[in-house]
């Protein structure tokens, strides 16, 4: 749910006070230095005898600010590098090497700087939305121009500068991944509550003439920047095909947390049909014009409008899936290829899978295609509802410990229990509301296996023939 502010820790995920002074310089050392964790076995920092605990001072002379002036100045086949020593010696070091091949250092801070927090207060913020008293890290709202090139993450500019638009066009960073909303200036301040947002459009201009790919999202708010508003935005935002390669449409995500904040209504499925039919409209027009969709619905939509989704020639190969764009249809055409594959299997076990709302009539349906060739397993599917955030939050991602323990105690869950990876945080065993994995085995006494996105992967951790466990 990138959309808004995705509650899990991005992949940088440093507890962002700590990482203001992440890289904390030993006296006589400039502030500017960038202290070195570990230096890549094999790598020409290792063969230059650079060490973890050295300090990078200058590339070619000059001071790096952040991690893309150091990548850039490293490009070159010919590079000079001041690195101080532990003991606080200087070594200054030549470096011939390959076009563009790695020095090997790692570096204490990943962006080199300061991670940039969201300057905006949206009306939308799921941040704003949340309870209070869960992990710090989780209501740090991002904003970095920087992560959206290194991960993927949708920013709004309001936190750029000319000079940093001079950067990415110098650098030619790509693609940039932008959260427009809509392309109305003063419905842009309304909504960002920045007076300021609406200025930021310009830079997707500067962009566009500097032929710098971009993606776009629209989080959709009901009575706020749907109908005409949607068609102004797609029609303004095609304008700048095919360097802007795609747009995104997403509802607004709305949990029980909301006094105080600004109204907003959940969508209906006739609103639902609504968005669907318009941007299939302009898909057509997109098609013509420059051979690709263009804009995209998320599968919530089709969901909530009970709608078919479409073929995955209309995805253009997927670019919007982080945003839970054809994230559906892939799953739904690699479990089929999968189980194309396979021959009827007489194992037997009974396995219960967990999921939320929104993808529970997926679940169903594979369950369903699964037990065609595994006849003599019972698969269950079980729909959690989301009572931490409130009802109206339907994605797994969003689930939490304490909401599947207590709708899944005192149920005959048999072997074992399948999970969907996203309930979890991406590199440690922990639910957003801080119940561990091994807590909930614990509670429900019975064992619980993360299930992977792709159609074979489902298929093996389902019936436990996974070959990598």
């Amino acid at each position: 749910m990138n959309q808004n502010h995705n509650p899990y820790e991005p992949d940088h995920a440093e507890n962002p006070e700590v990482n203001k002074n992440a890289d904390r310089v030993p006296d006589g050392c400039p502030k500017t230095a960038h202290k070195i964790i570990a230096v890549t076995p094999g790598s020409i920092g290792e063969e230059m005898e650079v060490e973890a605990g050295d300090y990078l001072l200058e590339v070619n002379g000059e001071v790096i600010t952040d991690i893309f002036d150091y990548q850039f100045l490293i490009e070159d086949t010919y590079v000079t590098i001041l690195i101080r020593k532990a003991d606080g010696e200087e070594w200054e070091l030549e470096i011939d090497k390959d076009e563009s091949e790695d020095l090997g250092l790692v570096f204490e801070n990943s962006l080199m700087d300061e991670y940039h927090s969201c300057r905006n207060k949206c009306i939308f913020c799921f941040i704003d939305q949340m309870p209070p008293g869960m992990r710090p890290t989780l209501y740090f709202k991002d904003d970095d121009s920087r992560l959206s090139f290194l991960q993927g993450n949708y920013i709004t500019l309001t936190n750029m500068t000319d000079a940093d638009i001079d950067r990415i066009i110098r650098f030619h960073l790509a693609p940039i991944n932008i959260s427009v909303h809509t392309t109305n200036p003063e419905l842009r301040c309304r909504m960002l509550s920045n007076r300021f947002a609406g200025d930021s459009l310009d830079k997707i201009r500067r962009l566009y003439e500097a032929e710098i790919p971009m993606n776009g999202q629209i989080v959709l708010c009901k009575g706020v920047n749907d109908g005409k508003e949607l068609e102004r935005s797609i029609q303004d935002l095609l304008a700048y095909a095919p360097y802007m390669q795609s747009v995104s449409v997403v509802p607004v995500g709305l949990t029980k947390f909301r006094e105080g904040l600004y109204p907003l209504e959940p969508f209906t499925k006739e609103d639902a049909a609504s968005v669907i039919s318009l941007i299939r409209r302009y898909q057509k027009q997109a098609y013509d014009q420059y051979g690709i969709h263009f804009i995209h619905a998320s599968d919530e939509w089709y969901i909530l409008a009970e709608e078919e989704l479409p073929e995955a020639e209309v995805y253009d190969g997927y670019i919007q899936y982080e945003n839970g764009v054809g994230m559906v249809r892939m799953f739904k055409d690699d479990l089929t290829e999968a189980l194309s594959r396979i021959e009827v299997n007489e194992k037997k076990g009974k396995v219960t899978l967990v999921t939320a709302k929104l993808i529970y009539p997926t679940i169903c349906w594979a369950a369903e295609r699964m037990q065609e060739k595994f006849p003599n397993m019972e698969l269950s599917c079980v729909c959690i509802t989301n009572h931490f955030f409130g009802e109206r939050i339907t994605v797994t991602g969003l689930l939490t410990g304490q909401d599947i323990y207590e709708q899944l105690k005192g149920l005959e869950l048999g072997d074992y229990v399948i999970l969907p990876s996203q309930v979890l945080k991406a590199d440690e065993d922990i639910f957003l509301d801080d119940w561990t994995l091994s807590d909930l085995q614990k509670a429900l006494q019975v064992e619980i296996r993360i299930v992977k996105s792709n159609g074979m992967g489902f298929i093996e951790t389902v019936t436990g023939t996974d070959r990598s466990r």
